[in-house]
């Protein structure tokens, strides 16, 4: 079974699944998007990505329009994505993603997460060889589908690896071929469940249930945090 499956599977793990911070969570990064490319999805395809994840959520549509309007909002413009990289007990390494209209604010958040919960903050750069950033695509499998055929109809377009679970097809690429991938999936007419970027520990760690418990409340601060989008982790 490849990285990626693994990956997903402990990536069930997280804790953000609530509908109250998952949504504006998800808002964020329709406004970023919207913001970077122009508000209209045909032309942005970042932009439909984001639309497609969230819609994948069940974000509602008067929620995904409201986000696109706020990338015209005054105040969007200074809406930064930022990352900090960090490590917490046991030997677990941490990448944070985050979208912030308040720079200050959001450093010293994620700061006193890390510190609080047994862990600290890392210089930038400090976790660059310790991550590989793939972009990862899901859809379902439909029965005229041949994943051999498929295979190579993507290799030309940075396709590294396509696997099948269970009528779920999960597609890995290295992240700057995220752009021709998704074109790739539209000109072959393929609904994508899900598309994004991830960052998957080159060298994964495994813990006890008593060691997963401790990281795990600094995991949950990270997540909660408003600002924050992503929270990547070397667990196995």
């Amino acid at each position: 079974m490849g990285r990626a499956f693994e990956y997903r599977k402990a990536s069930k793990l997280k804790r953000w699944g609530a509908m109250s911070k998952l949504f504006p969570k998800l808002g964020k990064v329709i406004t970023m998007a919207a913001k970077e490319g122009g508000t209209d999805p045909d032309l942005n395809p970042r932009l439909r990505t984001a639309i497609l994840n969230a819609k994948a959520e069940n974000m509602p549509k008067d929620n995904i329009e409201a986000a696109i309007k706020r990338a015209t909002a005054k105040d969007a413009s200074d809406m930064s994505e930022v990352t900090f990289e960090g490590k917490g007990p046991h030997g677990v390494l941490v990448f944070v993603e985050c979208a912030t209209d308040n720079n200050t604010r959001t450093v010293a958040n994620i700061k006193n997460h890390f510190n609080k919960n047994g862990g600290e903050m890392l210089n930038k750069g400090s976790l660059e060889f310790m991550f590989s950033r793939k972009a990862i695509f899901e859809f379902n499998k439909t029965d005229d589908m041949d994943l051999e055929e498929l295979e190579l109809e993507l290799i030309d377009a940075g396709l590294e690896e396509i696997e099948e679970e269970d009528g779920i097809v999960l597609v890995t690429a290295d992240y700057k071929d995220f752009g021709t991938l998704n074109e790739a999936f539209e000109r072959l007419h393929i609904e994508l469940s899900k598309a994004n970027l991830q960052r998957i520990a080159n060298t994964p760690i495994t813990l006890t249930a008593q060691q997963q418990e401790e990281v795990d409340k600094m995991l949950q601060k990270l997540e909660e945090d408003d600002d924050v989008q992503e929270v990547f982790t070397n667990i196995g």
